[in-house]
């Protein structure tokens, strides 16, 4: 006769019982039961009879969506994945599918029913993106329902798909916000050297660097020797004052930048002043190895730098965030003619087809120009012949 118990662990009953040995190892099986205690034991008591008398292990569970997408999230979630995505999954979660999800069992949740609700997305004013992040959780979450937890026998979200999206998704230069080099110039003459947003915007607008890679940069990735830039930390900011320094997302992130004179001068002249301001604040002085510090030491964080380009865009009257700066970078660097590859390496883009897609208006132009080469040549050849 096998055995069972059951155990409480963050709030949620799991039953589990022995189902024979293996190798002379005894195996037990573990399920989910939810929030009740009465649940789990009727759920044990079901599951020792279908073992005893059909000798396999049962997978269904009467618990609600709700209850395993917060199971999901304690277990899966939160011990396997950064703490920014954590926070973006929990709001899926909440704002989302449970809403949508939640009052129903998990057993009883179909193909059609999800299917249904890709269809509202896909009419909803939601941006793509966004639908596809929401479609990505609930696939993720219920296939593990499936396995490893063993809690229903279908994942349904495999039967079903995002509808075609109505949606403009046309890049253009006024949606990346790009700037010119006049209004680059306008941002550097209301910016002076000793603000906490100067050196940021420098590197930004330099090297195409994201808001968390210039904020995590630290001087031991800079080599003003080989004129280099290496990133290999991201600053997550998830508080006012709690911040993170994480590994980039992709393998595609770690890089080596390539800086011009203009921009190592500027570091030199700065990381100078960073000694010069530790001698006079002393003990007052924040120590650490980042390069873009306030006077006082302390680093310079995300969302800092983001209520910095809020007050630019409002000074100046033009579409600025710091994002312009990479955005504009890459843009100029592809209408000078920059390798469309060495882009993607530069910026830190993980598929060449991310580039392509988000610098459409520089591909189309330069693919305008690549015609008017052809054209002039035939009618070269037409006019010599």
């Amino acid at each position: 006769m096998a055995r069972g118990s059951i155990r409480k662990k963050d709030g949620y009953y799991y039953y589990s019982f022995e189902v024979g040995r293996k190798d002379g190892k005894r195996r037990r099986v573990e399920r989910s039961a939810g929030t009740s205690k009465a649940t789990a034991e009727k759920l044990l008591r079901k599951a020792l009879s279908e073992y005893e008398n059909g000798g396999q292990v049962p997978v269904e569970t009467s618990m609600s969506v709700e209850e395993y997408l917060n199971f999901w999230f304690e277990n899966y979630v939160k011990t396997n994945l950064k703490e920014n995505t954590q926070k973006n999954y929990r709001g899926i979660l909440d704002v989302h599918l449970i809403p949508q999800f939640g009052i129903y069992r998990l057993k009883n949740v179909s193909p059609s029913m999800v299917q249904e609700y890709l269809n509202q997305l896909g009419e909803s004013h939601l941006a793509k993106h966004t639908c596809q992040i929401i479609q990505t959780v609930l696939r993720k979450a219920l296939k593990m329902a499936v396995f490893p937890y063993q809690l229903v026998k279908q994942n349904p979200t495999i039967y079903t798909q995002l509808p075609k999206y109505r949606e403009d998704t046309t890049v253009t230069r006024k949606k990346l916000k790009l700037i010119t080099m006049q209004q680059y110039q306008q941002i550097m003459e209301i910016t002076p050297e000793a603000s906490p947003i100067y050196i940021p915007i420098q590197i930004a607008f330099n090297t195409g660097m994201r808001r968390g890679e210039v904020c995590g940069l630290q001087w031991d990735c800079v080599d003003f020797d080989d004129r280099t830039i290496t990133i290999k930390r991201n600053m997550q900011q998830y508080g006012k004052d709690d911040y993170k320094l994480e590994t980039p997302k992709s393998q595609a992130g770690y890089r080596t930048i390539v800086i011009g004179q203009f921009l190592v001068d500027i570091l030199k002249k700065h990381k100078k002043h960073q000694m010069e301001e530790r001698l006079r604040y002393g003990k007052y002085y924040t120590n650490s190895n980042f390069v873009c510090t306030k006077e006082n030491g302390k680093p310079v964080i995300p969302n800092s730098i983001k209520y910095y380009c809020e007050q630019i865009q409002k000074k100046l009257g033009f579409p600025f965030s710091f994002h312009s700066l990479r955005h504009t970078h890459a843009t100029m660097l592809l209408e000078n003619g920059a390798n469309m590859k060495e882009i993607q390496a530069r910026l830190g883009h993980a598929k060449i087809t991310t580039t392509m897609d988000t610098y459409s208006h520089v591909t189309r132009k330069m693919q305008n120009q690549t015609a008017d080469i052809f054209e002039q040549l035939m009618q070269r050849h037409q006019n010599g012949s």
